[in-house]
Protein backbone atom coordinates (compact mmCIF):
# COMPACT_ATOMS: atom_id res chain seq x y z
CA UNK A 1 0.00 0.00 0.00
CA UNK A 2 1.44 3.35 -0.96
CA UNK A 3 1.28 6.62 0.96
CA UNK A 4 -1.70 8.01 -0.92
CA UNK A 5 -3.76 4.85 -0.52
CA UNK A 6 -3.11 4.89 3.23
CA UNK A 7 -4.24 8.51 3.37
CA UNK A 8 -7.33 7.71 1.26
CA UNK A 9 -8.32 4.87 3.59
CA UNK A 10 -7.91 7.05 6.69
CA UNK A 11 -9.75 9.98 5.12
CA UNK A 12 -12.67 7.77 4.05
CA UNK A 13 -13.00 6.54 7.62
CA UNK A 14 -12.84 10.10 8.98
CA UNK A 15 -15.55 11.19 6.53
CA UNK A 16 -17.77 8.28 7.57
CA UNK A 17 -17.26 8.99 11.28
CA UNK A 18 -18.04 12.67 10.69
CA UNK A 19 -21.34 11.64 9.06
CA UNK A 20 -22.05 9.36 12.04
CA UNK A 21 -21.32 12.26 14.42
CA UNK A 22 -23.71 14.49 12.44
CA UNK A 23 -26.46 11.87 12.85
CA UNK A 24 -25.77 11.62 16.58
CA UNK A 25 -25.91 15.41 16.90
CA UNK A 26 -29.21 15.47 15.03
CA UNK A 27 -30.61 12.77 17.31
CA UNK A 28 -29.58 14.67 20.43
CA UNK A 29 -30.92 17.97 19.12
CA UNK A 30 -34.30 16.38 18.39
CA UNK A 31 -34.58 14.25 21.54
CA UNK A 32 -37.76 16.14 22.51
CA UNK A 33 -39.19 17.01 19.06
CA UNK A 34 -42.78 15.85 18.98
CA UNK A 35 -43.56 17.16 15.48
CA UNK A 36 -41.88 16.56 12.12
CA UNK A 37 -42.77 17.37 8.52
CA UNK A 38 -43.73 13.70 8.02
CA UNK A 39 -45.99 13.84 11.08
CA UNK A 40 -45.43 12.37 14.51
CA UNK A 41 -42.31 12.53 16.65
CA UNK A 42 -38.74 12.58 15.36
CA UNK A 43 -37.28 9.14 14.59
CA UNK A 44 -33.69 8.33 15.54
CA UNK A 45 -31.30 8.14 12.58
CA UNK A 46 -28.15 6.08 12.15
CA UNK A 47 -25.46 5.79 9.46
CA UNK A 48 -24.77 2.38 7.87
CA UNK A 49 -21.14 1.78 6.91
CA UNK A 50 -19.76 -0.52 4.23
CA UNK A 51 -16.26 -1.49 3.11
CA UNK A 52 -15.24 0.33 -0.08
CA UNK A 53 -12.27 -0.39 -2.36
CA UNK A 54 -9.70 2.42 -2.31
CA UNK A 55 -7.05 1.43 -4.87
CA UNK A 56 -6.22 3.41 -8.00
CA UNK A 57 -6.31 1.51 -11.33
CA UNK A 58 -2.55 0.86 -11.25
CA UNK A 59 -2.54 -0.16 -7.61
CA UNK A 60 -5.63 -2.30 -8.15
CA UNK A 61 -3.76 -4.28 -10.82
CA UNK A 62 -0.76 -4.76 -8.54
CA UNK A 63 -2.89 -5.63 -5.52
CA UNK A 64 -4.92 -8.17 -7.50
CA UNK A 65 -1.70 -10.12 -7.99
CA UNK A 66 -1.03 -10.17 -4.25
CA UNK A 67 -4.74 -10.49 -3.26
CA UNK A 68 -4.44 -7.43 -0.97
CA UNK A 69 -6.96 -4.82 -2.04
CA UNK A 70 -7.00 -2.01 0.54
CA UNK A 71 -10.48 -1.04 1.61
CA UNK A 72 -11.78 2.12 3.18
CA UNK A 73 -15.26 2.79 4.44
CA UNK A 74 -18.28 4.52 2.96
CA UNK A 75 -21.67 5.53 4.31
CA UNK A 76 -24.14 3.60 2.18
CA UNK A 77 -27.38 4.52 3.90
CA UNK A 78 -28.97 6.65 6.60
CA UNK A 79 -31.62 4.58 8.37
CA UNK A 80 -34.46 5.55 10.68
CA UNK A 81 -34.93 3.54 13.87
CA UNK A 82 -38.25 1.69 13.64
CA UNK A 83 -38.74 1.31 17.41
CA UNK A 84 -41.98 2.83 18.68
CA UNK A 85 -41.93 6.30 20.25
CA UNK A 86 -41.75 6.76 24.00
CA UNK A 87 -45.10 7.60 25.56
CA UNK A 88 -45.13 10.12 28.39
CA UNK A 89 -48.19 11.18 30.34
CA UNK A 90 -48.60 14.95 29.97
CA UNK A 91 -52.22 15.96 29.36
CA UNK A 92 -51.27 19.67 29.20
CA UNK A 93 -48.94 19.15 26.22
CA UNK A 94 -50.38 20.41 22.88
CA UNK A 95 -49.50 17.07 21.18
CA UNK A 96 -51.13 14.87 23.84
CA UNK A 97 -53.62 12.27 22.64
CA UNK A 98 -57.11 11.73 24.09
CA UNK A 99 -55.68 9.75 27.02
CA UNK A 100 -53.13 12.49 27.81
CA UNK A 101 -50.04 10.70 26.43
CA UNK A 102 -47.43 12.45 24.30
CA UNK A 103 -45.42 10.45 21.73
CA UNK A 104 -41.75 11.42 22.20
CA UNK A 105 -38.82 10.47 19.93
CA UNK A 106 -37.22 7.04 20.35
CA UNK A 107 -33.89 8.70 21.22
CA UNK A 108 -32.01 7.44 24.27
CA UNK A 109 -29.66 10.27 25.30
CA UNK A 110 -27.31 7.96 27.22
CA UNK A 111 -26.97 5.64 24.20
CA UNK A 112 -26.34 8.62 21.92
CA UNK A 113 -23.60 9.92 24.22
CA UNK A 114 -21.92 6.49 24.22
CA UNK A 115 -22.14 6.43 20.41
CA UNK A 116 -20.65 9.93 20.32
CA UNK A 117 -17.66 8.81 22.38
CA UNK A 118 -17.22 5.78 20.10
CA UNK A 119 -17.35 7.95 16.94
CA UNK A 120 -14.89 10.42 18.45
CA UNK A 121 -12.43 7.66 19.35
CA UNK A 122 -12.70 6.08 15.88
CA UNK A 123 -12.09 9.48 14.27
CA UNK A 124 -9.06 10.08 16.51
CA UNK A 125 -7.67 6.62 15.65
CA UNK A 126 -7.89 7.40 11.95
CA UNK A 127 -6.22 10.79 12.45
CA UNK A 128 -3.39 8.95 14.19
CA UNK A 129 -3.14 6.46 11.32
CA UNK A 130 -2.97 9.30 8.79
CA UNK A 131 -0.28 11.04 10.86
CA UNK A 132 1.70 7.78 11.05
CA UNK A 133 1.52 7.38 7.24
CA UNK A 134 2.68 10.97 6.82
CA UNK A 135 5.53 10.44 9.28
CA UNK A 136 6.64 7.28 7.46
CA UNK A 137 6.63 9.13 4.13
CA UNK A 138 8.73 11.95 5.62
CA UNK A 139 11.21 9.44 7.07
CA UNK A 140 11.49 7.82 3.65
CA UNK A 141 12.28 11.18 2.08
CA UNK A 142 15.01 11.73 4.70
CA UNK A 143 16.80 8.63 3.44
CA UNK A 144 17.78 10.55 0.30
CA UNK A 145 19.81 13.13 2.24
Amino acid sequence: MDFFTAMDVSSSAMTAERTRMNMISSNLANANSTRTAEGGPYKRKDAVFSAAPMASKFNAALNRLSQKDPTGVAVVQITEDQNPPRLQYDPAHPDADAQGYVALPNVNVVEEMADMISATRAYEANVTAAQAAKSMALKTLELGR
